[in-house]
């Protein structure tokens, strides 16, 4: 048992890992002699494996990263404060220390907090600058000098934060707050079976599959030719999650809702063999017909030019051995893509046999899409009495599916919400908001599906059109209904 928590707890080769440094973070795989550029800072991972999660390492000269240890020094210096700042004049005199002075001590290889030190040390106005003055002073020399990096095991949390600030478009500004909503009101737990559209390189995706644990079935739809998993291979999981992982092509939800669908025309991969098998027959018969002229033309000079025509028969015998060569891994190729194909329709077949049992129990969609065509498809697939979730990054495509759902019937509880997100800062004596704060953090649908009385739908439906209609047309209807 002990064992099994070292190993997860600790940093190997081939995991992949979270660097951290006060609020900026950076996905990597830890690989040996990999050459890592952060924040500036250029170093190696290699004597970070067999440390454990959340060990803080200082990079040293040659770009290698030792453990820090813990030095209380500049806690003495903070003990004599001044009671006020107004007196201190910001003249850019106070510091002792030069520039080329601070190059030099880096040259010789002194560490960061020494550095910090010595900075606190030869200030003139340090001692007179308020107790919380102080404070900030060392906390903005460390974040300069000291290169200090954090290695933490990627999660939900760590990630969406993460993209939130490097890349946000790639994941549709979804805040995450935004992010733990969908989660808490998708009611994802071990053994549902989910189905998420999203196009947010994969982060719902990984966090749905971090909250279930590989317990369950998820049913991926993605659009275009393949699904988009960037950062649900920043989660690390183990291949036992990806098991019970599905994917489905939105282009052929309609015809499994409509009874026609089939697994003929999946990829475009059959009419590229087709035109690469053209091309090489071309280039065959090309070569062939030189062959045939080359033979001709030495039958004719064979009594005239007897070594030249052993030479065109070595190179004649060459060129078959590369023909024979070539064919024989088109052929291996061709035969691998048809392996392929016949795997990926494999899993279609079962991916559709799963959907068409219409039992799941929740749906989530987070994409750039228009949520309404994709919403009404895909509740046709999710069981009665089951959640589900849409995100948006705007309010207006959401109240037009919200209406359009009001419309429907077949769902109850429904909300459209906003999350609000603000940070503090928390210190002694000095806990308050901080000044910048996220504009918005995108909208969320939320509801629970109930059966769906088809009768009272399309009267509904009914009703809706007359009432759409002009009094002129619907008198003529009623005329002749009568």
């Amino acid at each position: 048992m002990e064992g099994g928590l070292s190993s997860v707890s600790r940093i190997r080769e081939g995991d992949c890992a979270v660097l951290k440094r006060d609020d900026v973070f950076k996905a990597v795989l830890v690989l040996r002699r990999r050459k890592i550029i952060f924040e500036k800072q250029w170093f190696y991972l290699d004597n970070a494996i067999g440390h454990v999660y959340g060990t803080t390492f200082e990079v040293t000269s040659g770009g290698n990263l030792q453990p820090k240890q813990e030095v209380e020094g500049t806690n003495k210096e903070t003990k004599e404060a001044g009671t006020d700042n107004r007196n201190i004049v910001d003249d850019g005199k106070s510091q002792k220390l030069t520039h080329d002075d601070i190059k030099a001590l880096k040259d010789k290889g002194i560490k960061g907090q020494e550095i910090v030190q010595q900075l606190i040390e030869n200030s003139t106005t340090f001692r007179d600058k308020t107790e919380f003055a102080q404070d900030k002073y060392i906390k903005k020399k460390k974040k300069k000098y000291e290169a200090l990096i954090t290695i933490v095991k990627p999660s939900t949390r760590i990630l969406s934060t993460m993209y939130y600030a490097r890349e946000p478009g790639k994941i549709n500004h979804l805040r995450y707050d935004t992010l733990a909503q969908m989660l808490t009101l998708g009611n994802i737990r071990a053994g549902n079976k989910m189905i998420v559209m999203e196009t947010c390189a994969g982060l719902v995706l990984g966090a749905v599959m971090e909250r279930m644990g590989g317990y369950g079935s998820i049913i991926q739809m993605y659009p275009g030719g393949g699904p988009v998993r960037a950062a649900t291979s920043c989660f690390g999981f183990p291949k036992v999650f990806f098991d019970n992982l599905h994917e489905f092509p939105l282009s052929k939800v309609d015809s499994l809702l409509s009874g026609t669908f089939s697994t003929e025309a999946l990829p475009s991969e059959p009419e590229d063999n087709m035109l690469a098998e053209e091309e090489s027959n071309g280039l065959t018969d090309e070569k062939q017909t030189s062959l045939q002229e080359t033979e001709g033309e030495s039958t004719t000079e064979a009594a005239m030019e007897i070594n030249q025509t052993e030479e065109q028969e070595t190179m004649d015998i060459n060129a078959e051995d590369v023909e024979h060569r070539e064919n024989k891994e088109k052929e291996n190729k061709e035969n691998e893509k048809q392996r392929k194909q016949s795997e990926r329709r494999k899993k279609l077949l079962e991916t559709a046999a799963l959907l068409r049992e219409k039992n799941a129990d929740g749906l989530i969609v987070a994409s750039k899409f228009h949520p309404t065509p994709l919403l009404l498809a895909l509740l046709e697939f999710v069981a009665p009495s089951r959640p589900f979730v849409v995100y948006c990054q705007y309010k207006e495509p959401l109240l037009e599916c919200y209406t359009k759902l009001r419309e429907r019937g077949g769902v109850i509880n429904l909300k459209l919400s906003e999350t609000w997100l603000r940070n503090y800062q928390v210190l002694p004596d000095r806990s308050h908001p901080k000044l910048t704060m996220s504009g918005g953090g995108g909208y969320l649908l939320s509801g629970i599906t109930v059966v769906l009385d088809k009768g009272k739908s399309d009267s509904s439906n009914l009703e809706a059109l007359k009432m759409e209609e002009p009094s002129s047309k619907r008198c003529k209807v009623q005329d002749l209904h009568c």
